[in-house]
């Protein structure tokens, strides 16, 4: 194999075989970051599993960066699509986007989710987080992506891939069991998520749509330590006191 050139950023250049990936680089040099579970390959926000083959910027984050976060929380996304297959087998699941601080996911479910249900679901969370499943990407044709997708009867998943470019490349990342389809990049394993908090659920509609099918929308939050979560926590609570709507029921002026 060939040797590359690679400029760990904020770090020096080293000298490693063609093949070798972030994530090995990582594993071999104490000085980069433990805590890293993304990087930009050539200023583009990658997994920590590609393959690196030529000369390249390599660019180490953690998810205390904006980079980062916005990756954690989108993982920590597929962890509770994950949790909610397993508790519920017969959810369709749709698309779980992150927010600013925040993610969520809507699920196509028989019976909307109770709070009960949503503490089921987070710890079933805490079940996979603690499985360190590693998270595995890969690029399927559209043929195979849709004859996936179509046998384990996701029928959303279907019709977005329907609706996507014939000449889209198709990326999906699965952890044991459960495969989604994304863009990603994601986290490595689902062990690296350890912090999160489920909010709340409400109704919605399939692609904004209200002659499309309800959906049962789950928002939660993520950090990469407890302190963060906490402290964002108590936000949204100190937010809740401040809310008008409340102090003006409390008050009796409405």
């Amino acid at each position: 194999m060939n040797n590359i050139d690679i400029n760990i950023i904020g770090y020096k250049n080293i000298t490693f075989q063609s093949g070798i990936t972030p994530l090995e680089i990582q594993h071999l040099d104490n000085k980069i970051s433990k805590k890293s579970i993304i990087c930009k390959i050539n200023g583009v926000l990658s997994d920590l599993s590609t393959s690196l083959t030529n000369d390249c910027d390599l660019q180490f984050m953690d998810a205390k960066s904006k980079d980062g976060h916005s990756v954690l929380l989108h993982s920590t996304a597929h962890l509770m699509a994950q949790a909610v297959k397993r508790l519920f087998p017969k959810t369709k699941v749709t698309i779980g986007p992150y927010l600013e601080n925040r993610f969520y996911y809507d699920f196509d479910v028989e019976t909307p989710f109770s709070e009960e249900d949503l503490a089921k679901i987070e710890a079933e969370m805490v079940n996979i987080s603690n499985e360190n499943l590693e998270i595995i990407h890969e690029v399927k044709s559209r043929d195979e992506a849709l004859s996936f997708f179509d046998n384990i009867e996701e029928d959303y998943k279907v019709e977005i891939i329907n609706d996507l470019d014939e000449d889209e490349i198709l990326n999906v990342y699965s952890q044991g069991e459960f495969t989604d389809l994304c863009r990603g990049p994601h986290v490595p394993s689902t062990g690296t998520i350890k912090h999160f908090k489920l909010l709340s659920s409400s109704a919605a509609y399939w692609r904004a749509d209200e002659n499309n099918q309800t959906l049962q929308r789950v928002y939660g939050t993520s950090f990469q330590n407890e302190k963060d979560l906490k402290k964002y926590l108590n936000m949204l609570e100190e937010q809740k006191k401040r809310d008008h709507r409340k102090i003006g029921k409390e008050l009796d002026l409405y």
